[in-house]
């Protein structure tokens, strides 16, 4: 086994020790009754997740799960049990705890007039002082909308960016970095299903329809145990699942695109069903325009549930989305996800609560090449079963547990003529398959009034499956290094070992620790520390700095080693002036191995010997996150800094040779030393509110050349070490207005104006550089590309 001698026994260990804390935390000497039930939105009948659910005058109390289930244990007596969730009606119920009880609550929302009103933050979005969980960026569907979009597209990722520790990968681009990681190093889950590329139009916009979305949770640091398969972050999102009270309609119509989302009851109220559909129309304005070229996408998202009784209810989720590109008579692409996800909720009995769930993923994508008649054609399919269980011990003692597993089909690369005149022949790359597995435990464990601790283990293995011969090279070296030329290049293939279609090529398996804990100095602050190792067992193969639809993804093997990270934080976090104002400081220390690197010219794109492109190397990120936030008032926002370094360090192994820069640490292409945003949002009466952003951060690491020889008449340019030049600084200017004209609270219909400018002041933020000779003066120049300058845009939303 790789990372983890006897993992076994390890594990059997800390079943054991988890188990008797469970016992001792458990036992009391005293009667204890449980309290449990779900708690809803009263008015559609969704489920609230993270309302606190507390004894008054106790240290006692929960907050519900994802799926708004609560459950709270403690001593035979008189209470007054308190529902609490920032922007709706406080409950308040008295109980006689004499025996155990179901409580369901319906909450609804504050209703007084404006002036009246305090505006706040979304709760959830405020950092809880006794949770030993950090290093978390939450935002509200709410919040988002509020802030301003590039063409009016109300964009998760881009908002998701405004926060510390998470930057872009380019403007213009797909994908986004955590804490210095890789954008393949993110697990982005839709429902559970696994999203592979979270972007439409190449990045322009994300994949992510505002009207389907109820929750957004990023986890940077102290991944739950739950999750594995990335050493980054887990970008969980959760759709809506319907209004089970009444139909609702709700959508958007923008320069660009529009949005119709549709929900209501089902089943006599026992279900609800989500519709929610988008599409552009660019294909529609290019045509007006006598253009030949075009691109468009639409997505779709479903969502129904039914509840067969009050201990069962079953989900049915699904999204598809699709990009398609048109360039003149010669060519087109397309790329798109499609997920479905089947799930069961049980609730065994007032402590134990579980969810099963069935997840199918894929994504494609397919160019066509008229003029030589042929189709290429990519993809990966994903099978997920997956077991997670939540034990309510006691009122200091909860415990997750579960089982997962996920097949994989990776077909890396197929031509096929799309003519019989066509004089291309197909041709298949080999399909890689392959099996995650993965077994969890955590606890959470409340010592005292002021310290909690959590603590656990994943322990995940991996399988990767034969049906296709492997190339074997001479000395086991698919990549040398010439030590004349002074380069690396492919190694010597000297036969091939062929592995049947069953058969095991290579077997992995890694122990995954993960601790923190919160101490609560007094009720105004607290200070928390974490440590969680990861491992990630699958790879985007990417030598660009940005995510792109061609990118194929690859299973570890004989010669990809998967990644591993340890990450190591601690943190302040302070409320002050009543909670008006938060402040969150984090520090982190990030190591990975077995991070990939590439020689020279690599070859990525319909190589069926990959591993000859590929060095090993090993990466470290660390920095400092501050975030203030201003929660209450008319004006609410936040500042966000992040002052951080993100490295990599690849030396030859066993190809020999240097290495990358002479196997010296160099900036990764995701470095970003200086990161601040401001976010801000004012109402300024009932019908009129305004939002802006400001966005700085030090440029992109580049390779530039340093210099030119002649040969044979032509200009070669030679170039620096990789990645030690950067680009101009990144910074732009947001800002939004948004109207009102109808407030009138009996009426269904309501609607609003957005206006908003991106980048008000027009800076032409370098996306590249590229350097050329001038064939008519000779002279070198350098050409820089931008892709937004100001934008305007104008969307109207509307509800019913």
């Amino acid at each position: 086994m790789l990372y983890a001698p006897h993992p076994e026994k390890k594990i059997h260990a800390l079943f054991v020790f988890l188990g008797l804390l469970f016992l001792c935390t458990g036992s009391k000497a005293q009667v204890s009754h449980t309290i449990s039930g779900t708690i809803t939105d009263g008015s559609n009948g969704e489920s609230l997740s993270g309302v606190s659910v507390f004894l008054k005058g106790t240290s006692v109390g929960v907050v519900t799960n994802e799926y708004g289930f609560y459950s709270i244990t403690t001593l035979e007596g008189s209470y007054d049990l308190i529902v609490y969730y920032l922007g709706y009606l406080e409950v308040t119920k008295s109980i006689a705890l004499k025996e155990d009880q179901k409580i369901d609550f319906e909450m609804q929302e504050s209703s007084t007039q404006l002036e009246e009103v305090i505006i706040e933050a979304e709760e959830t979005e405020r950092v809880s002082l006794r949770k030993p969980e950090m290093s978390i960026a939450k935002l509200k569907i709410g919040t988002i909308k509020k802030m301003p979009v590039v063409l009016g597209e109300i964009d998760i990722i881009k908002s998701l960016q405004m926060l510390p520790g998470i930057a872009n990968s380019n403007e213009g681009f797909g994908g986004f970095h955590v804490r210095g990681g890789a954008a393949d190093q993110n697990l982005v889950l839709l429902d559970e299903a696994i999203i592979y590329n979270t972007s439409h139009l190449f990045g322009f916009f994300s994949v992510f329809n505002s009207d389907a979305i109820k929750d957004v949770k990023l986890y940077k640091g102290g991944i739950p145990a739950r999750f594995g398969g990335r050493v980054s972050s887990v970008l969980d999102i959760r759709q809506k699942d319907g209004n089970s009270k009444n139909f609702a309609m709700s959508g958007g119509i923008g320069l660009l695109s529009s949005r119709l989302a549709l929900e209501g009851p089902l089943f006599k109220g026992k279900g609800s069903f989500l519709v929610a559909g988008r599409s552009s129309y660019a294909q529609v304005l290019a045509k007006v325009a006598g253009e030949d070229d075009s691109a468009n996408f639409y997505d779709l998202n479903l969502k129904t549930n039914y509840s067969l009784n009050k201990h069962n209810k079953l989900y049915l989720s699904g999204y598809f989305g699709r990009d398609n590109f048109k360039f003149g008579d010669d060519f087109t692409m397309g790329y798109g996800n499609l997920s479905g996800n089947l799930r069961w909720n049980h609730i065994f009995n007032n402590k134990l609560f579980s969810n099963l769930s069935f997840i199918y993923s894929k994504y494609d994508y397919k160019i066509g090449i008229e003029t030589d008649k042929f189709d290429w054609l990519s993809s990966i399919n994903t099978y997920n079963l997956k077991y997670d269980l939540k034990s309510y011990a006691s009122d200091t003692y909860t415990l997750d547990f579960g089982v997962s597993g996920i097949y994989y089909d990776f077909d890396p690369g197929q031509i096929r003529p799309t003519s019989g005149t066509s004089q291309i022949n197909p041709f298949n790359l080999d399909r890689k398959k392959a099996f995650e597995g993965g077994i969890y435990i955590n606890a959470e464990h409340k010592l005292s009034d002021k310290l909690t601790l959590q603590y656990g283990a994943r322990y995940s293995v991996f399988s990767r499956f034969g049906g296709q011969a492997m190339t074997n090279y001479a000395n086991d070296q698919p990549v040398v290094y010439n030590t004349t030329l002074g380069i690396y290049e492919r190694g010597i293939p000297i036969g091939e070992t062929d592995f049947e279609k069953n058969e095991t090529i290579e077997n992995y398996g890694t122990l995954e620790p993960r601790a923190a804990l919160a101490y609560q100095l007094n009720d105004k602050s607290s200070i928390k520390a974490g440590y969680s190792r990861a491992a990630q067992y699958v790879h985007l193969l990417s030598n660009t700095a940005s995510i792109t639809p061609l990118d194929v993804w690859t299973p570890s093997g004989q010669y990809i080693k998967p990644q591993r990270s340890d990450q190591y934080a601690l943190g302040y976090f302070r409320n002050f002036k009543d909670k008006t104002y938060s402040l969150e400081l984090e520090t982190y220390y990030k190591t990975t191995d077995n991070r990939i690197d590439y020689i020279d010219g690599a070859d990525l794109i319909g190589n069926n010997t990959i591993e000859t492109e590929i060095l090993n190397g090993e990466s470290r990120a660390y920095g400092l996150e501050f975030l203030l936030r201003k929660n209450t008032g008319k004006f609410t926002g936040w500042f966000a800094y992040t002052l951080s370094k993100s490295e990599q360090r690849t030396l030859g192994g066993t190809a020999g040779g240097p290495g990358i820069n002479n196997g010296d640490w160099y900036n990764t292409p995701y470095d970003r030393t200086h990161d601040i945003s401001i976010t801000g949002s004012y109402t300024l009466n009932d019908k009129w509110s305004f939002g802006t952003n400001l966005v700085f951060q030090t440029g992109r690491p580049v390779t530039y050349p340093n210099g030119q020889y002649e040969y044979e008449g032509f200009s070669i340019a030679s170039y620096s070490d990789r990645n030690s030049d950067r680009l101009t600084a990144y910074h732009r200017l947001d800002i939004s207005a948004t109207y009102r004209p109808n407030r009138k609270p009996h009426k269904r219909w309501k609607g609003e104006w957005v206006f908003g400018i991106y980048n008000v002041y027009n800076r032409r933020n370098a996306a590249s550089v590229s350097f050329g000779q001038n064939l008519e003066t000779g002279a070198n120049e350098a050409t820089r590309t931008a892709i937004f300058g100001l934008v305007p845009s104008v969307t109207y939303n509307f509800k019913f």
